[in-house]
């Protein structure tokens, strides 16, 4: 462990000392930082049995700061157990902060690809786009999940394609045919966001093999890409900067969606058009992976980056964000949809049911399921302040009072139209909402920091189910 390793572990360990990790607002489904600020999903894997979820973990400061990786691990996703930091901005080529990556699973072994960002001072007018940064490609090892291997440069700027600007970033790996793949999301000189597939032999020497784009310029910055398979179905998730105007002028600030391609990644294929996974207000850089029973979880930062429009008030507290609770990915009827991972169903307590009207209160953690909905009619008010309601043919997710102090945090109105609401399922954590519509086709995503505790909704006809969450 060099010396500057050895004083970013004395200052995390003293930095999660100084919080007892409890606050109104601290939750028991969701995972959090122990301290300090969290962002994008890093590394998720199931590896011998145990699940873990990486993290972009700040200590040192709620609001941001040098990134590092935190660590959790679970054995069901439900319960989960913090492990450190793994790794630290400590090497050269990423000394600006160890920025987002993949793991991937092979022969026992988890090899975690990460970029390591790397961000020259502002001493010659550097844009940070073209110049005054480094976006680096690095490979470490681990055979038990535990321990971790040196850091391995694979790849620098200059290994990328010449048309491309410093922002190239966030490698996701896999294996097709013997063959190695990895994606990371980029930004073109013009402006214009890309994926650049790299192949390789060994996982290790990577070359560029191809690239993936729309027809048409689609926002400056595809994030945190994604590629995998769903009963046949080809998907590519991207969180992308820079859409403008249209329908993107009622959503936020930056979106994370997916493509459906026509045909493999690596053969030029054509694009679907982009749907989102979350219409809601915090929702970004999700990732996913495969369990070893065969099921694509996703999980995403239940956040937003650059967001001024709100805020979150666990600030105060000393830590700052969550991810989402672990979604199943599954297709039904031709549509890719979302559901709480089957392992929530253990922790349910006993099922309240109604029939066209349900109030509960005094509860922080539970599920809600409203079903057989007539009459193109639902509402749901959360917390007293959070409503979510269909009719004339959408679904909004909006708060009464958009003060920032208030249990909104600044956030104000979201929404999908629908031609037909037929179920909604909400998951509600202290602090979190996440409401899966139509079977999951839709989800909307949300912090809110209530001062009660309570549920209530009507829909006309409908069956209504009620479990609170034992933790």
């Amino acid at each position: 462990m060099s010396a500057l390793t050895n004083d970013l572990k004395k200052l995390t360990e003293a930095a999660e000392r100084q919080t007892d990790g409890r606050d109104r607002f601290r939750q028991k489904l969701h995972l959090m930082p122990p301290v300090g600020w969290l962002n994008d999903p890093n590394g998720l894997c199931q590896f011998k049995g145990i699940y873990h979820a990486f993290f972009q973990y700040s200590p040192f400061n709620p609001e941001g700061g040098v990134k590092m990786w935190g660590h959790y691990t679970s054995p069901d996703m439900i319960s989960w157990d913090y492990q450190g930091v793994i790794m630290y901005p400590d090497q050269p080529f990423d000394c600006s902060g160890v920025y987002s990556g993949c793991a991937f699973i092979e022969d026992g072994e988890m090899y975690l690809y990460y970029t390591g960002n790397v961000k020259l001072e502002d001493g010659d007018g550097y844009d940070y786009i073209n110049s005054g940064r480094e976006a680096n490609t690095v490979l470490v090892k681990s055979g038990d999940g535990i321990h971790f291997g040196p850091k391995k440069l694979l790849m620098k700027n200059r290994d990328y394609p010449s048309d491309l600007t410093l922002h190239v970033r966030d490698p996701k790996v896999w294996k097709k045919d013997g063959v190695y793949y990895m994606i990371q999301g980029a930004r073109t000189k013009d402006d214009v966001g890309q994926a650049i597939i790299f192949r390789s032999e060994d996982k290790v020497n990577w070359k560029v093999h191809s690239r993936v784009s729309t027809a048409h310029p689609f926002g400056y910055m595809w994030e945190c890409p994604d590629y995998f398979e769903l009963d046949g179905t080809k998907i590519l998730s991207a969180s992308v900067q820079g859409l403008e105007g249209g329908e993107w002028e009622d959503r936020n600030v930056y979106q994370s969606g997916y493509f459906i391609l026509d045909r493999e990644i690596y053969d030029n294929p054509g694009l679907s058009e982009y749907h989102l996974w979350d219409y809601g207000f915090d929702y970004y850089a999700p990732q996913s992976f495969e369990t070893e029973d065969g099921r694509l979880i996703q999980i995403g930062w239940m956040g937003m980056p650059d967001c001024e429009e709100y805020t979150n008030r666990t600030i105060e507290d000393g830590w700052q964000h969550c991810f989402t609770f672990p979604r199943e990915v599954y297709m039904r009827d031709g549509k890719v949809c979302q559901r709480p991972v089957r392992e929530l169903e253990e922790k349910f307590g006993p099922v309240e049911t109604a029939s066209g009207q349900i109030s509960m209160e005094g509860y922080q953690v539970y599920e809600a399921d409203i079903s057989g909905i007539c009459g193109s009619r639902f509402r749901a008010v959360i917390g007293e302040e959070l409503i979510l309601e269909y009719g004339d043919g959408c679904f909004e997710m909006r708060f009464t009072d958009q003060d920032k102090g208030s249990v909104s945090g600044g956030r104000g109105v979201r929404y999908v139209r629908l031609n037909k609401l037929k179920d909604v399922k909400i998951l509600v954590d202290v602090s979190s909402v996440e409401a899966f519509i139509n079977g999951g086709q839709y989800v909307f995503s949300t912090r809110y920091y209530p001062e009660k505790a309570s549920f209530c909704a009507e829909a006309q006809g409908a069956e209504m189910s009620f479990r609170a969450v034992r933790i």
